[in-house]
């Protein structure tokens, strides 16, 4: 049995055949309807999400599957010891995924679960998000020998790009991240991703004008929000919310970074417009954004597809 936390214990090949089969399910649905007949997905949340709830359990019922979803604070994870819990859900369903807040819980369930376990979400990594964008650049650019420019945070979004590309050693990602999240990466995560010539991370307090000789030789700009959605509207986040977007402003993805370059420009939603990027670049790249969310679906279907059948 394999569970996705990262993409750690997935070969290069094995993520290829994930990306191949979610393609031919976008263009042949039909073809697929009764793959997950009889089988239960277990959904999970401790943080919200529009697209990870949406996306799997349309997913798993376009699989001829159905789901049972919970939020954290509605289960007795919140009281009860965790692993009993786990153990207990595996009993009932055929694979389960989480929307967990830190990496810890995501481990912990990986190392207790009896039933293909699904990373939808920590602190540290978001997966299925980077499969999703991996379909997405091969459905634009026809294949993943892009050169893609990442301003913004160094995330869980950010890690899972950095671990994608170092992996498939095709295209290139360049980090822009004057803004460190505290991810609990290992110590040598980004090093072993720069050994392989694939990550390149730029000088952090490099400006935006500087910035744009790299635009110049940029196929895709890829941002995230600066702010996690659950802090934004916090009032006791309130002056660290402003120190930090004080601090990245000055790094907004607008037109005026990439005006006279023919580049696509990714977010993987929500988004703040206005801060990480202009309104002017969303209208001018929605499309790419939402073929973005929209291959969430596709892409979860894969991985829940191979996890249940492999």
């Amino acid at each position: 049995m394999k569970n996705m936390i990262n993409f750690s214990n997935f070969s290069k090949e094995e993520l290829n055949a994930i990306l191949e089969l979610a393609y031919d399910m976008k263009k042949n649905p039909d073809k697929y309807a009764k793959a997950l007949a009889g089988k239960k997905l277990y959904t999970l949340f401790e943080k919200t999400s529009t697209r990870t709830f949406l996306s799997f359990t349309t997913g798993i019922t376009e699989l001829g599957g159905t789901y049972y979803n919970q939020l954290w604070r509605d289960s007795n994870f919140v009281l009860g010891e965790p692993v009993s819990e786990i153990k207990y859900v595996c009993r009932n369903v055929d694979i389960i995924m989480a929307r967990l807040i830190k990496n810890e819980t995501v481990e912990l369930f990986n190392r207790n679960v009896t039933v293909p376990f699904i990373n939808g979400c920590d602190s540290t990594y978001h997966p299925c998000q980077i499969l999703a964008d991996a379909l997405t650049l091969k459905e634009h650019f026809g294949s993943l020998k892009v050169n893609l420019l990442y301003i913004g945070a160094k995330n869980n979004v950010f890690n899972s790009l950095v671990e994608f590309f170092a992996k498939m050693q095709e295209g290139t990602i360049y980090g822009l991240t004057p803004l460190v999240n505290d991810t609990a990466v290992a110590p040598d995560f980004y090093e072993k991703a720069k050994a392989t010539g694939h990550y390149v991370e730029l000088d952090p307090t490099m400006s935006m004008e500087e910035a744009k000789d790299y635009v110049a030789r940029m196929d895709v700009l890829y941002t995230d929000t600066w702010v996690d959605m659950e802090f934004f509207n916090n009032p006791d986040y309130q002056e660290q919310k402003e120190e930090t977007l004080a601090k990245m402003m000055p790094y907004q993805i607008n037109r005026e970074l990439i005006a006279g370059h023919k580049v696509k420009v990714m977010h993987d939603m929500p988004m703040h417009v206005g801060y990480e990027i202009s309104q002017e670049v969303v209208d001018d790249n929605l499309d790419v954004i939402l073929d973005q969310a929209e291959n969430r679906r596709h892409a979860e279907k894969a991985v829940m597809v191979t996890l249940l059948t492999q």
